[in-house]
């Protein structure tokens, strides 16, 4: 039979069930990455007292898709009577966050379909010989994308703290000898931390489900009578 048949079932066994894991994970990879945003602030007072007697206060504001090569710190146009030029952050981490970005949110999608086909054509599905293979051909890229992206976001959030560390600026900022230069505050990037372990837990979880999507296939299951009959016994036609 073809056509729409709900059945909330297969929500219960294992290759439904992870489905709808992944579908949340998913959401948590791509919004703890991609709602990101934080500033990194420096403190910078003048060696001549009587120039100014107050810390100016520089902040750089950054967030997703990281391309801090583009962010500059603003707060003042002039410090100690010197006028001042934009300055960037350094690095641009744009490929690694938005790929990982990327594979999120298209595992989100694939997981909605994949979803609706097993909660309203499993029958479908159960009877098809392309259905499950191309399931668990798609499961097992998602896997191999899973382990590149949280891999290259893992390596690419490393540098991004490195880039954002204030007191990196400040030692630039001593070069300077009429400036008196100290570190401020950096936004936490604990949602950052934790997008990285969402996107290795995908990982696990597609590369489990890509077992039962296995098992679905003819590869594991062969099809109602397609076993091997042997030779005729009796040897007539």
């Amino acid at each position: 039979m073809t056509g729409l048949q709900l059945n909330f079932t297969p929500l219960k066994e294992p290759l439904a069930f992870i489905k709808v894991l992944q579908w949340i994970f998913s959401i948590f990879a791509f919004a703890t990455c991609g709602g990101y945003s934080g500033h990194t602030t420096i403190y910078i007072g003048c060696q001549n007292r009587t120039v100014m007697s107050s810390n100016v206060t520089l902040t750089a504001t950054f967030g997703y898709p990281f391309r801090l090569n583009e962010v500059t710190f603003t707060g003042v146009d002039k410090v100690c009577e010197q006028e001042w030029g934009p300055w960037h952050l350094i690095g641009d981490f744009s490929p690694a966050s938005q790929f990982f970005v990327c594979v999120a949110v298209f595992a989100f999608l694939y997981c909605i379909g994949a979803l609706v086909m097993y909660v309203g054509y499993m029958h479908m599905y159960r009877e098809s010989r392309k259905l499950p293979m191309i399931d668990f051909i798609i499961t097992v890229i998602f896997a191999f994308l899973w382990l590149v992206s949280a891999s290259a976001w893992a390596k690419g959030l490393m540098d991004v703290k490195t880039s954002v560390n204030p007191d990196y600026y400040t030692e630039l900022c001593k070069l300077n000898t009429a400036f008196v230069c100290s570190a401020g505050e950096l936004t936490s990037m604990g949602k950052l931390n934790v997008s990285v372990v969402f996107g290795f837990l995908n990982l696990i979880l597609w590369g489990g489900n890509a077992w039962f999507a296995y098992k679905e296939t003819t590869l594991h299951t062969p099809p109602p009578g397609a076993s091997d009959q042997g030779p005729n016994p009796t040897g007539t036609a």
